[in-house]
């Protein structure tokens, strides 16, 4: 099922389901999170690009002498397997100055904080976003708003706009707003190299339209620009540079098969320019 269909799906008012939660609860019971957070181990994607996330939630480490960026943090519990990770490339969390996110929901952000205390880097996050990063809580214009887990609130977060490059020493990362899954959604592009081969690398957003029971992305008063945001964020993807794509969940962008493909002997086959047109589609 392609975006565009789900999105259509959305436009008939059709909600796709998401976990449920306990308003109350400090720690998901999500049924879906033991598999999300089993472990995986980390690899080098291309360059100075490493996959140091668990088997179904992504976290990107790009490196360099003067200091590293991360991208999203998983859940809540999947702070200290990619702390581990990070160590065992032989790379230092008090080396990581900048943490970033795809979106707010619990999955990709709730192991940010406990990552920020470890490392003591900064964030940088989209306006919309920083304010839920702050709060730990998503608000009303949130599609899962009501289901959605809270994650501990971060400090030191930074609003950056669409189109911002983002840097730490040597390593430039632009953002790109593709909204509509949350309001603050962003994808994040850059380049790494290996020798004198340089790729064109993609942290593409999650864009599927995934929200809690009553809320239509065709017909609400909190968040009435999301179908156009969805659009606009296909539009984004397909036209940026795209070597390589990662997306928050792996499976997402079929990272686990092009990864085998690698490890049988196919080297290039993490690389697919076309990706991220496909992702959109």
């Amino acid at each position: 099922m392609t975006r565009r269909t789900l999105l259509l799906l959305a436009l008939a008012g059709t909600p796709l389901a998401a976990q449920t939660r306990d308003s109350t609860a400090t720690t998901p019971n999500c049924e879906a999170c033991p598999t999300w957070n089993m472990p995986h181990a980390p690899f080098k994607v291309f360059g100075n690009t490493w996959f140091v996330g668990t088997n179904g939630l992504s976290a990107l480490l790009i490196t360099s002498p003067q200091g590293h960026v991360l991208i999203d943090g998983g859940l809540m519990e999947s702070a200290r397997p990619i702390a581990a990770s990070i160590r065992s490339l032989g790379f230092r969390l008090e080396d990581v100055k900048l943490l970033l996110n795809s979106h707010v929901h619990y999955d990709h952000a709730g192991g940010l904080g406990e990552l920020q205390r470890l490392s003591g880097a900064d964030v940088a996050a989209t306006a919309a976003s920083a304010e839920v990063l702050r709060s730990g809580k998503v608000g009303p214009d949130d599609p899962q708003f009501g289901i959605a887990f809270p994650i501990d609130p971060l400090v030191r977060v930074r609003v950056v706009a669409d189109g911002d490059t983002v840097r730490v020493g040597p390593l430039a990362l632009q953002a790109h707003r593709t909204a509509g899954h949350t309001p603050g959604g962003t994808s994040w592009s850059w380049t790494s190299c290996e020798g004198a081969r340089c790729l064109s690398l993609v942290y593409g957003d999650s864009q599927s339209a995934v929200s809690a029971d009553g809320f239509l992305f065709s017909r609400n008063t909190t968040y009435p620009a999301a179908v156009r945001d969805f659009e606009a964020g296909f539009r984004v993807l397909e036209s940026l540079p795209c070597d390589i794509l990662v997306t928050p969940h792996p499976d997402a962008s079929g990272l686990w098969t092009r990864l085998e493909k690698r490890t049988a002997g196919a080297a290039d086959a993490l690389r697919d320019p076309g990706a991220c047109r496909a992702y959109a589609a």
